[in-house]
Parts: C-alpha cells; structure tokens; sequence
C-alpha cells in the first residue's frame, strides 16, 4: 500500500479528491504555503475554528517573512 493511500489518525484526508500533500508537492509549496492549504482542507473536518486560525497565523508569518525579503532588497539597491 503506498503511504498517499495512508492516514495515521483520522480519515480527513482520505475523504478528498486530492490529498494535500499531494498537492503542495506537485506546486513546490514552501513549509508555510503547505501548512495553510493543509489547514484550510480540513477544518471542517478536524479541528474547526482552531485550524483556521492556524492557517491565518500562517499567512501572517508569510506576510513579515515577504515584508522582511523586500526591505532587505530596498536596502541592497
């Protein structure tokens, strides 16, 4: 059985038409991008609110990590 067609705990993604992961890797999502696609495919199922607000506190990470990158190339011209 191949690992993709496996789930430790829970069937949330097994319930998908394309499992996240799957997803995130054919897209070359960055650690960040992967968790908020992940987090957003199951909230309804898992963990709720909770999981939203773990894909948005994501998102601001990716926002001061973005804002960081640009000052540091205003700052090299």
């Amino acid at each position: 059985m191949s690992a993709t067609n496996m789930q430790v705990g829970g069937n949330h993604y097994s319930q998908m038409a394309i499992q996240p992961v799957e997803f995130i890797m054919r897209n070359k999502l960055d650690f960040l991008q992967g968790n908020v696609i992940k987090y957003v495919c199951r909230y309804r199922s898992k963990n709720g609110r909770q999981d939203l607000q773990k894909a948005i506190h994501c998102i601001e990470l990716l926002i001061e990590m973005y804002d960081a990158e640009l000052k540091a190339k205003e700052a090299e011209e």
